[in-house]
């Protein structure tokens, strides 16, 4: 058994001489070793009485390292604890032989792997187990490689430049993951799966940015810890209407996409920067879409009740299309819900109103003036009908 580590070697009967014990630690190698047999000894070497294990601490410039008695009582509470808190349970781990250690036994475990082409890219070995930055472009990587999602440590995963079409759910397991880059790649979708992961607790940055997506999913608002998100260049027809769930939002870019109009949720953002160069939005509709049933039907009823409350939901308790309905539910300009019973109508915004620096302008360089799309519940409706009279 061998545990790399800072290693200080302190003598206990030095302060009793009036001599500072305190030293300096340095990189070394601690093996619990085993003593060769009779029949393995070399000229000069010897064995502890009876056989015993010992302690071998091993740096780089006594590579055959040092042996140290140890007590056998105390070494078994040593390397039990040491098993329970690396592996939380016991293992029966053999023990090393004495041997000289390599060079690349006292290195430091490498936190951070930079790969920008793709005769560097690791084939026939792992990454590092403790990889904590691991950016790995012009690669062209057609997936996402499995031993990637291994490293439980990454906390920035930069897969930029390569040809991935599909993100694995998978991806969702990197706990520690806090920026995520796949700029310029052949992405279509971002899946619903993942937006429900554990990525929603950790995630702060998504660039997005190059791919080929037409719309993501309304659950990807769920990323509440995201700060800054990059959708520049995609193919987007729309932004998830309630984006404005995204409450730490503060840099969003959505340039030259397709995006005709904005959710009425947007304006719950508080952003410094906001870009919506290069997009098309169109001038309000004369006419509202109107799609009203009266009276509302019981399942309407019930799911503005549910959602008004906040009462929890999940497909262990009601049938799965339910949630995916109450999960796309429309939220009213007045903070109702509305599902299949509402008026949508389009309105323009004050983008200085959500964000302080704005970069939004035609083609003539002139700024344009945004057309949000907002939705009005049938009690809205009655309401304002009421007034009216």
């Amino acid at each position: 058994m061998r545990l790399p580590c800072e290693v200080e070697v302190r003598n206990c009967h030095l302060p009793t001489l009036g001599l500072k014990s305190r030293g300096k630690g340095v990189r070394a190698v601690v093996s619990l070793c085993q003593p060769p047999g009779r029949n393995e000894l070399q000229p000069g070497s010897s064995t502890e009485p009876g056989g015993r294990a010992c302690l071998l601490v091993s740096t780089m410039k006594d590579k055959q390292g040092t042996r140290y008695k140890a007590n056998p009582g105390n070494l078994k509470t040593f390397l039990s604890a040491m098993r329970l808190a690396h592996r939380g349970c016991d293992v029966n781990t053999p023990l090393s032989t004495l041997k000289p250690l390599k060079t690349s036994e006292f290195e430091k475990y490498k936190v951070k792997m930079v790969i920008t082409s793709k005769k560097d890219y690791p084939l026939r070995k792992n990454f590092p187990y403790y990889l904590e930055h691991l950016q790995a472009s012009y690669c062209g990587l057609t997936q996402v490689d499995m031993r990637i999602l291994c490293l439980k440590n990454l906390t920035t995963l930069h897969l930029s430049h390569n040809c991935i079409k599909k993100l694995p759910d998978t991806i969702g397991d990197l706990i520690h993951l806090q920026e995520l880059n796949l700029n310029d790649n052949q992405l279509e979708a971002f899946s619903v799966t993942l937006c429900k992961s554990t990525l929603q607790k950790s995630l702060k940055s998504l660039d997005l940015s190059k791919n080929k997506i037409k719309a993501l999913p309304v659950q990807f608002c769920q990323f509440r810890e995201l700060t800054n998100l990059n959708l520049n260049d995609n193919e987007l027809i729309h932004l998830p209407f309630k984006i404005g769930q995204l409450t730490n939002l503060r840099f969003l870019s959505a340039a030259r996409n397709k995006l005709r109009n904005l959710p009425c949720n947007f304006k719950m953002l508080s952003l410094e920067y906001l870009d919506l160069f290069g997009n098309t939005f169109e001038k309000p509709e004369v006419l509202p879409i109107i799609k009203l049933q009266v009276p509302l039907t019981l399942l309407e009823s019930c799911s503005q009740a549910l959602l008004s409350y906040r009462i929890p939901y999940g497909p262990d308790i009601i049938p799965y299309h339910l949630c995916q309905d109450l999960d796309t539910a429309k939220t009213c300009v007045c903070g109702r819900f509305c599902l299949q019973s509402f008026i949508q109508g389009t309105t323009m915004l004050d983008l200085h109103s959500v964000a302080h620096t704005v970069v939004i302008v035609d083609n003539m360089g002139r700024p344009e003036a945004p057309i949000i799309s907002y939705f009005c519940s049938l009690t809205c409706f009655v309401n304002s009908s009421n007034m009216l009279n």
